[in-house]
C-alpha cells in the first residue's frame, strides 16, 4: 500500500538524512525513493515539478562536478536538455525533496516540511 509521504533521499547527504530523521520523529511514515540507485524518469521529474512550482533550474544542483562537466551553466539549454541531464547524472537533483499528494518541497531547511501538513 502507498504510503501519502515521499522522501527523494540520498543517504550520503546531511541535509537528506537530516530530513528523514525530522519525518521520523514526526511520526510520519514515508516512502523512501534512494534516486541515486532508483533515478527517476522525464516523467518523474516533470510531475515533481509541477508540485515544487518551481523551473527545473531551481532543482538542479549547480555545485556537483558534473553540473561543470555537461556545460549546464549554459542559460540557452532548454528544459528538456536540463531534465535529461538530471535523468543521466541524478546526483544533480536538490535534495531531499518531500512529496505529499499534489505538493512538494525541498526539505532545506527540515521546517520546509511543515508546509506539506
Amino acid at each position: 500500500m502507498a504510503k501519502d509521504w515521499t522522501l527523494y533521499h540520498n543517504p550520503g547527504c546531511s541535509k537528506s538524512r537530516a530530513a528523514m530523521a525530522y519525518l521520523t520523529d514526526e511520526g510520519i511514515d514515508v516512502d523512501v525513493v534512494e534516486y541515486l540507485d532508483a533515478p527517476p524518469t522525464e516523467g518523474d521529474i516533470r510531475n515533481l515539478l509541477g508540485k515544487l512550482g518551481l523551473a527545473v533550474r531551481d532543482i538542479i544542483r549547480d555545485g556537483e562536478d558534473e553540473y561543470d562537466e555537461a556545460g549546464l551553466g549554459d542559460e540557452t539549454l532548454s528544459d528538456g536538455a536540463l531534465i535529461a541531464a538530471i535523468v543521466k547524472q541524478p546526483i544533480l537533483l536538490q535534495r531531499p525533496i518531500i512529496v505529499r499528494g499534489d505538493s512538494a518541497v525541498i526539505g532545506r531547511p527540515t521546517e520546509t516540511i511543515d508546509d506539506l501538513r
